[in-house]
Parts: structure tokens; sequence; C-alpha cells
């Protein structure tokens, strides 16, 4: 194959990907507020730096391919202390997300891009790294909604 549309369109991809979003969202909804500072299991990290990590890699991540910079990876210096703070934040990503997005053509998806300097892949493997990486994080939100008897979001109602 030699672009992704012939599997997906990019709005298509972009759909999906925003779905994701918008259940991961809801996932940080859903915590308590003080739970999703300070709970975790096993030594994890809580909800909120899982959270951070997600934010410090989406929107810049576009914004990097978009603009071809190759700029290392940081996690938010940004000290948010509400979880209002982090929806707040999270919608102005998704924004750039969707505008870098638009930036994009087709033929960009097969370039290769070396992502944070250490992701040295096709944009298109980027971008699904990016997704997978939220959904892991997503999942370990689950664990934790679950360990505080909390029942998540289903994941199919993205």
């Amino acid at each position: 194959m030699n672009t992704i549309a012939e599997v997906i369109s990019p709005e298509k991809l972009l759909s999906h990907w925003q779905g994701h979003r918008n259940l991961t969202r809801r996932v940080i909804e859903a915590f308590p507020e003080k739970d999703f500072f300070e709970f975790s299991i096993g030594g994890m990290r809580t909800f909120s730096a899982l959270t951070s990590e997600i934010l410090a890699m989406g929107a810049p991540a576009m914004k990097g391919i978009v603009e071809k910079q190759e700029t290392p990876f940081q996690e938010d210096s940004e000290h948010l202390t509400t979880k209002a703070a982090y929806l707040e934040k999270w919608d102005k990503a998704t924004e750039q997300i969707n505008y870098y997005w638009n930036q994009l053509k087709v033929e960009d998806f097969q370039e290769t891009f070396n992502l944070f300097g250490y992701y040295n892949f096709p944009v298109i493997e980027n971008i699904l790294y990016l997704i997978d990486n939220e959904i892991h994080h997503r999942g370990q939100g689950y664990v934790y909604l679950r360990a505080l008897g909390i029942e998540p979001p289903h994941f199919w109602e993205r």
C-alpha cells in the first residue's frame, strides 16, 4: 500500500482518534478530584500523571509532524492542580490536533518523521503509536476506577 487512503481516509482516522480522546476525557471526568491526583496501584503513576503524558504527546506531536520539527519529548512543565484545568487543557489540545491534522496531505502519512527525536517511523505509524499509547494509559485509568468502586465509561461509546 502506498497511502493511508487505501485503507481508511485521513478524516476517518482523525474521527477514530478523537473518539478515543472523547472516551479518555470521560474517564478523567469519572475520577474523584482527590483520586485523580493521588490514587495509584502497584507503584503505577496516578491518572493525572498519565494524562499529563498523553497531553505532552498528542498536540505537540502533530505540531512537530506538520512543522517538521524534531523536538524532544517533554512532560508538561505546567503544574495543573485541578481536574478542571486538565479538562480545559485537554479540550485545547483537541483543537490543536484538529488544526494540525487539517494541514496534513495524504502523502505526508508515508513520510518518515523522527517524532520527539526517538520514534523514527512513517507519520502514520507515529500517529497509530499516539493512539495506542492513549488507549494503554486509559486502560490503567479503568483499573483505577474499578478499584475505587466506580463504573468506567463503556469502551465502545466513543
